[in-house]
């Protein structure tokens, strides 16, 4: 139940936070045609993702990375673009083009965001049921509840932001949206060289690849940075409620004003309760589920000469097996084999290109990434990308699956 909470809570909140900010920033200007082009962005963008996301479950089509990195592009330029519009760029000159441009970058940016996160949001009750399961156990219930939990949370703290901002000088919302954008770019520029990387597109430049990886595997503090941005709107709004500027000229305006003051502390509140729930589900709760996580041991195999010989039958369940070879500088290698169809094993290094050799394990029939919590496409394993293990050459010879001691070797670098 907490792992799909979690999931959803550290997958989307930064999108909804993001998205209620820019929402009050336009919304304030009162502008009916900017609202009609934001509900445009934000139905594209949810329709486009349920297309996508059916597309990956029933077909080969997509290629995620792909998607991703396109996404992420067109929404770090539309970004940039939004933010300097916002700040007065073309207003003064030529303010009919600034206008229709900060409409289509609003509207755009708002589709863009939500296309990257909700595809795999609404993957996720795909996930739900594993195979020999009913529909009615307890285990599907509890996922199902944990599901639609981080949903409410993420939505009523976007809510409760969003009122918030609503009453908030237009100055200081603004650059709440514009650090937040900023640092969401930072964290899905990395996104996009990580891929660039996997995909050998751009070469490997080792000082940048150190920066990325670091980047990658500490992806949540990109979050924590938005949300300690965003906490700072409820606390200036909770304070300014004790301290109302407006007048008042008979004591029915002034219950208004007071009654005004009490609901822009709800909103406050709101807020930090969201954010409280969110950082506690990030932390502690993720902590406590993820306890005690730990490599199989890696099972015998033999040598002879420069090569590795399993038997194949030792592989042919159809779960996950692990082995480990001893370097010349006594480095563990370790690699691991599953059975993929009758035919076929995916076989690669206990490591990948993005969290290096933490490790892979089983849970319920599927592999799983030890640090990024990924579930890997058990069909994909053996070939190149994203946080697929490293592939490893494999021969079957005479009943026995056969590995060269000197691929081990050349690869003992990753596990240093």
């Amino acid at each position: 139940m907490f792992r799909y909470l979690i999931q959803v809570v550290q997958t989307s909140l930064a999108t909804a936070v993001l998205a209620a900010l820019l929402f009050a920033v336009l919304f304030k200007r009162g502008d009916h045609d900017r609202k009609k082009w934001l509900a445009a962005g934000s139905i594209t963008g949810v329709a486009a993702s349920a297309i996508l996301a059916v597309l990956r479950r029933t077909t080969a089509l997509i290629n995620r990375g792909f998607f991703n990195t396109w996404t992420l592009s067109i929404a770090i330029v539309t970004g940039i673009i939004l933010i300097l519009l916002h700040w007065g760029v073309l207003e003064k000159n030529f303010p009919k083009l600034h206008r229709r441009a900060l409409d289509y970058a609003s509207a755009i940016l708002t589709a863009a965001l939500f296309f990257y996160v909700l595809p795999t949001i609404f993957l996720y009750p795909t996930e739900f049921l594993l195979a020999g399961e009913s529909i009615f156990s307890t285990d599907f219930l509890f996922k199902t509840i944990g599901f639609f939990a981080g949903i409410g949370i993420v939505l009523v703290t976007a809510l409760a932001l969003f009122n918030a901002g609503m009453v908030l000088p237009d100055k200081l919302l603004s650059l709440f949206l514009t650090v937040g954008l900023v640092v969401n770019m930072v964290n899905q520029l990395s996104s996009i060289i990580q891929f660039l990387f996997a995909r050998r597109i751009i070469p490997m430049i080792r000082w940048l690849f150190r920066i990325i990886v670091v980047a990658i595997n500490n992806n949540v503090f990109f979050l924590y940075v938005i949300m300690g941005i965003s906490f700072l709107l409820p606390v200036i709004l909770f304070v300014k409620s004790f301290y109302p500027s407006q007048n008042y000229h008979n004591p029915a305006e002034h219950r208004k004003i007071r009654a005004a003051m009490r609901g822009n502390r709800r909103w406050s509140l709101a807020v930090a309760l969201g954010f409280a729930v969110s950082l506690f589900s990030l932390t502690a709760l993720k902590s406590y589920t993820e306890r005690g996580v730990t490599l199989s041991p890696a099972e015998p195999m033999s040598i002879v000469g420069d090569e590795i010989i399993i038997p194949i039958e030792q592989v042919s369940d159809g779960h996950l097996h692990r082995f480990a070879f001893t370097a010349s500088d006594n480095t563990e290698v370790r690699f691991i084999v599953i059975r993929k169809n009758e035919i076929a094993y995916g076989v690669g290094l206990d490591a990948c290109d993005i969290c290096g050799a933490t490790g892979y394990y089983e849970r319920k029939n599927q592999v799983i990434c030890r640090l990024c919590d990924v579930v890997m496409n058990i069909s994909t394993i053996g070939f190149k990308g994203g946080c697929n293990p490293v592939p490893l050459a494999y021969a079957i010879r005479g009943g026995s699956m056969v590995v060269r001691t000197g691929d081990l070797e050349n690869e003992k670098g990753r596990f240093k």
